[in-house]
């Protein structure tokens, strides 16, 4: 018994004594990926909204949600064996539909030779405590490689470290990817925020960001895509865009899209004359099979939408619709409560979005 008691104490102190050697950097001084606007216009670095809306927006819900870092991401380099992070969740949100970590956790990918990301491995978020540390990744051969990580969808952060061994490095990314330069803008419901995928580097906007190798920047409001002018302008706001997708159907009414639908698209044409806009149906929704109301209700939704269109296609020329019929597939497997998508809807949705994307922004780069 003194000779195990021994032996579990040696291992004990070598635990620890490996453990004093991390050595811990702050997320802070590393590029972050998807935030549309400045940091001096947040309190918390990692959050969608500036401050300032917090007492313009009708609803609080709408800023709360937008302190959420849904889509964005940090690169950084290093040849560390062990990637470890600690982070500090804000709210210790909790969904009976969606997992901890995609609503918590962390994702982590890297770049391989052929400028294609590849997931590594998720960081869990701990249950009982808003904080959480973790190793992601052990046991690699100590080469130096490109990662990204990505952040809550569904939860704030207000700290973010990263852990290597003391003895190797941990350095500012050597290439610029994903470009930054113009980056696609997309406004929307709780599924652009990424509700409800199994882990952060799913929601579709993350997808599409490591398929195209462009900044994606998420400005979906679970519940909330209501058209707010006030976000709008935050929208505008956002310099050098190559285009927005706006897709919000889900979440507004009819006296929504009436009074509201025009100017919010006014406010964007006002600040990029000629922007590309890509229109997006509700989804059909599985259980509209049988839900007669549901059915009835997306489909009068996007014909007041598609009417709107319209009237705004006569205006602006660089406006275009993409119809939600084909866009999740129609086995009606793609989600988890008949709404929000799975890991498969969010794979789906990119496959019809990303030649879209691209066709547009191909078209208006000549």
């Amino acid at each position: 018994m003194k000779k195990i008691f021994t032996i579990l104490l040696l291992l004990s102190v070598a635990v620890s004594a490996r453990c004093a050697d991390i050595k811990w950097y702050s997320a802070d001084s590393l590029p972050l990926i998807g935030k549309g606007i400045d940091d001096a216009c947040t309190a918390h670095r990692y959050q969608r909204l500036p401050d300032s809306l917090e007492s313009k927006v009708k609803r609080h819900a709408v800023y709360y949600l937008g302190t959420q870092p849904a889509g964005m991401s940090i690169r950084f380099a290093s040849d560390a064996p062990a990637i470890n992070v600690k982070w500090n969740s804000l709210y210790k949100v909790e969904m009976n539909h969606m997992t901890p970590t995609g609503i918590r956790g962390l994702d982590l990918y890297t770049l391989t030779g052929d400028s294609t990301w590849t997931f590594v491995n998720s960081a869990r978020p701990d249950l009982g405590s808003k904080s959480s540390q973790t190793t992601i990744i052990a046991n690699m051969d100590p080469v130096m490689r490109e990662y990204m990580l990505y952040l809550p969808l569904y939860d704030g952060i207000d700290s973010l470290y990263i852990g290597i061994d003391g003895d190797y490095k941990l350095l500012q990314p050597s290439v610029s990817l994903p470009s930054i330069e113009k980056p696609v803008v997309l406004y929307g419901t709780s599924i652009l925020q990424g509700g409800c995928a199994n882990r952060p580097g799913m929601a579709h906007s993350n997808i599409l960001t490591r398929r195209m190798n462009r900044e994606m920047l998420n400005f979906g409001f679970s519940g909330n895509g209501q058209l707010d002018l006030e976000v709008a302008e935050v929208l505008a706001a956002v310099p050098n865009p190559a285009m927005y997708v706006l897709d919000f159907v889900p979440n507004v009414n009819e006296a929504q899209i009436d009074t509201l639908m025009i100017p919010f698209v006014e406010i964007i044409e006002k600040a990029h004359p000629g922007i590309p806009i890509l229109f997006v149906e509700d989804p059909r929704f599985p259980h509209g099979r049988y839900d007669y109301k549901m059915r009835h209700e997306v489909d009068y939704r996007n014909l007041l939408m598609k009417e709107k269109y319209d009237i705004l296609a006569a205006r602006f020329p660089n406006l275009h619709f993409l119809s939600s019929i084909d866009i999740v597939g129609h086995d009606h497997e793609a989600f988890v409560d008949g709404i929000h998508y799975t890991d498969l809807g969010f794979i789906r949705y990119s496959n019809i979005l990303q030649p879209v994307l691209e066709q547009i922004i191909e078209e208006n780069s000549k």
